[in-house]
């Protein structure tokens, strides 16, 4: 069986399409072989800048012939339904085969589809897969109308076997196929003749082209660690920046440099941002003072003075880019420690808006300030610090480092906070309260910053909601997937008891005044202009917002905020289920009051969920779906409700005697501690349950011959359900 190896050999290409590309060769290549009948026993995508290559084992020679029997019309069908399945057949009248069928003679075809070359079916399938190649972004080049990431060169396309190798003949806009590549750009240029993968591999290795992007990874890694660990340093981690700086070179030679002593004073986080994003330098802290000190570059070649004027070039360009985030942090500073302090940035952002129906920045700002101090008290924090953290925690948003770094938001707000001489809470909340940003993020614990970020994230999904700009389908430009996940983990994290349904009703009615305020400032500024651009009547100081309220447990609830806390239940399911809880058992607590207090409904579902893991909760599950069916079926027939109490006096059977005593004492036992919160007490209350029922239907027939005997069972089943009903709605679980 031979080998096939594939290499596209190109300008460079993208670090950050390099991986993708060289799967989707694999997939492409791979799918259609398969398709056409030729297997394979092994693929291999790999890439470089400048190539990618895709290496094929144990391929068939050729594809196997395939015969196909194929039913046609009955004897004596019209000529017109013959002719047409002759057409598709592919035969003629005479190669048609009569047989008797228990409906009478019928036509049959035997296609023969001989096997065809490998080499031939490769290049159908390499020519299809380089012409509709799914590039994010592709070019065209001279007068040709093949289109690549970039220009490509060479295409390099052998079958080996025992016997030698042979090129696929291909030709793609005046690009032959070849058995040919060449090695490093700059180090060995020439033309290079291979004759399968190990030999291609091999003869690149020593033309300074590492093949794999894991083992250029490894080997940068390696190195700069290595040089760090020599000069008692450590290199800052950051697999994402690898990654990439693999996709840049092909033959890595890793070169440390020293910062100038005039920008060791600035956070480390922006010495590590700026080397990163401009220059895509590794950052080299000293373990002992965390002080950023030196960096790690990566050359794509070696020189005669072992990488001096590289180094030399890149401290120069790298002492440009530090001189303006030094110019940046000491005027930022500056403004925070002026009389104005933040304060001052706060009121730049009323001229920024942050959504054309939810107003300003800044207004936003006053609203998530109202919920905070609100919030503070629920989460054990102080209201003033609370209201004062959220006044400022987006301050820095205005601040000429984030407007250069907008990654560092939040971050060089805690600096600035610092340096203003504010309480180490708001400091604190200022980097804080941004998080968590997704499921592997830390959550915020202090009071005050839990406090904040929850009225941030909250105050994102009621103004979005109030505009009825939801999620749909994969669609959510806004993330507010992500802010409702952040939610759940600030409350559950923090063990937070709050109806949530409250805070959706108060920061909705902020959102419609906020959307009023904002049309309002429209049609003044407009005037006449906005009746006709809107077809609506000025009305003075904005619409009047209308809202339909739900009864909710004697609360009267704006319906946009029923419909995000089935928002946030859709978010908790996902969230528990990767915690092992069922999406059923969450129902059946989703289904109780109290369903708006996110910690007491997850504290349920988790009892319930190690309860019917049990055998008492898995047989007492049975038992009450039993008497809940009996029950629902003996209502609907009957036309009457039974749930107006048993009457002991009425019972024949011990065990139906022993259920009425294990209900009574079920229901003393279930009540208090479900008040108390104490699930787990509950449902020990609810396997005392377990045997009684088990008991009473192995014993009684329900319903018996008495219609007095009969409806008393069935209000005793009913108590069966009440009793149960207390932890959970058990007909939401299934089994």
């Amino acid at each position: 069986m031979p080998d096939l190896l594939i290499e596209l050999f190109s300008e460079e290409i993208p670090a950050r399409m390099q991986a993708r590309a060289a799967e989707d060769l694999k997939k492409r290549v791979t799918d259609g072989l398969v398709e056409a009948g030729l297997t394979y026993a092994g693929a291999a995508a790999l890439s470089t800048p400048r190539r990618l290559t895709l290496a094929v084992d144990g391929l068939l020679a050729e594809s196997p012939t395939i015969r196909e029997e194929r039913k046609g019309p009955k004897k004596g069908a019209p000529d017109k339904a013959i002719e047409g399945f002759l057409r598709g057949a592919g035969l003629t009248r005479e190669q048609l085969e009569e047989r008797e069928t228990p409906k009478g003679a019928v036509y049959f075809a035997m296609i023969e589809k001989p096997g065809r070359p490998a080499a031939e079916i490769i290049a159908e399938v390499l020519e299809d897969t380089i012409r509709n190649f799914p590039w994010p972004k592709s070019m065209r080049w001279g007068a040709g109308s093949l289109r690549w990431v970039r220009p490509l060169h060479s295409i390099l396309c052998i079958l080996s076997d025992e016997a030698g190798a042979s090129v696929v003949d291909l030709d793609i806009d005046g690009i032959k196929s070849g058995n040919t590549t060449r090695g490093h750009r700059f180090m060995a240029p020439e033309e290079i003749t291979v004759t399968g993968f190990d030999d291609y591999a091999a003869k690149l290795k020593r033309a300074h082209v590492v093949l794999d992007a894991r083992e250029r990874a490894e080997a940068i890694w390696q190195e700069a660690t290595n040089q760090a660990f020599a000069n008692g340093l450590e290199v800052v981690e950051d697999k994402g920046l690898l990654a990439e700086v693999a996709g840049l070179v092909e033959w890595p030679v890793v070169l440390m440099g020293a910062i100038d002593e005039e920008f060791l004073a600035l956070p480390p986080e922006v010495l590590q941002t700026s080397m990163k994003e401009h220059q895509k330098f590794f950052s080299v802290k000293n373990p002992k003072t965390g002080r950023i000190e030196k960096f790690i570059t990566v050359a794509n070649r070696e020189t005669a003075d072992n990488g001096a004027t590289i180094l030399a070039g890149n401290q120069k360009v790298l002492s440009a880019r530090l001189a303006d985030a030094k110019f940046f942090w000491e005027n930022d500073l500056r403004t925070a420690k002026s009389e104005a302090g933040m304060g001052s940035w706060v009121e730049n952002l009323g001229n920024v808006t942050f959504h054309n129906k939810l107003g300003t920045q800044a207004a936003r700002i006053d609203r998530i300030a109202a919920l905070a101090r609100e919030i503070a008290p629920v989460v054990g924090a102080d209201a003033d610090l609370a209201e004062q953290a959220a006044r400022v925690a987006k301050a820095d948003l205005s601040s000429e480092m984030v407007y250069e770094f907008p990654e560092l938001q939040g971050l060089m707000g805690r600096y600035y906070a610092e340096a203003a001489g504010l309480p180490s809470a708001v400091a604190n909340a200022c980097e804080q309260h941004y998080s968590p940003l997704g499921p592997g993020d830390d959550v915020p614990s202090e009071p005050v910053s839990v406090a904040v970020a929850l009225a941030d994230k909250l105050d994102t999904l009621t103004g979005f909601w109030a505009i009825e700009e939801t999620p749909t389908g994969s669609k959510d430009p806004f993330a507010l997937r992500r802010a409702a996940l952040g939610v759940i983990r600030l409350v559950l994290e923090n063990d937070v008891r709050v109806a949530v349904l409250d805070q959706f009703s108060s920061q909705l009615a902020r959102a419609d005044t906020a959307i009023s305020q904002t049309i309002a400032a429209e049609q003044e500024r407009l005037g006449e202009d906005y009746r006709q651009k809107t077809g609506a009547a000025t009305i003075q100081g904005g619409p009047a917002t209308i809202t339909v309220s739900k009864d909710v447990g004697g609360r009267h609830i704006d319906e946009r905020a029923i419909d995000l806390l089935s928002f946030f239940h859709d978010r908790l399911k996902v969230f528990l289920r990767d915690q092992g809880i069922r999406h059923d058992v969450i129902d059946a607590c989703i289904a109780m009051d109290g369903n708006d207090d996110l910690t007491l409904l997850v504290k349920r579902a988790r009892a319930l969920e190690d309860f019917l893991k049990t055998e008492d909760g898995t047989n007492l599950l049975q038992g009450f779906k039993r008497a809940n069916n009996i029950l629902s079926q003996a209502e609907e027939k009957d036309g009457v409700e039974y749930s107006y109490g048993a009457d002991r006096k009425f019972a024949e059977d011990d065990t139906e005697k022993a259920l009425f005593d294990a209900l009574e004492a079920g229901g003393a036992a279930i009540s208090p501690a479900i008040e108390a919160e104490d699930f787990a007490a509950a449902m020990r209350g609810m396997a005392a349950l377990r045997a009684p029922i088990d008991a009473f239907f192995e014993a009684v027939q329900v319903n018996a011959d008495s219609d007095i005997v009969r409806r008393n069972r069935l209000n005793l089943l009913s108590q069966i359900r009440q009793v149960c009903g207390q932890v959970a709605d058990l007909t939401k679980v299934e089994g």
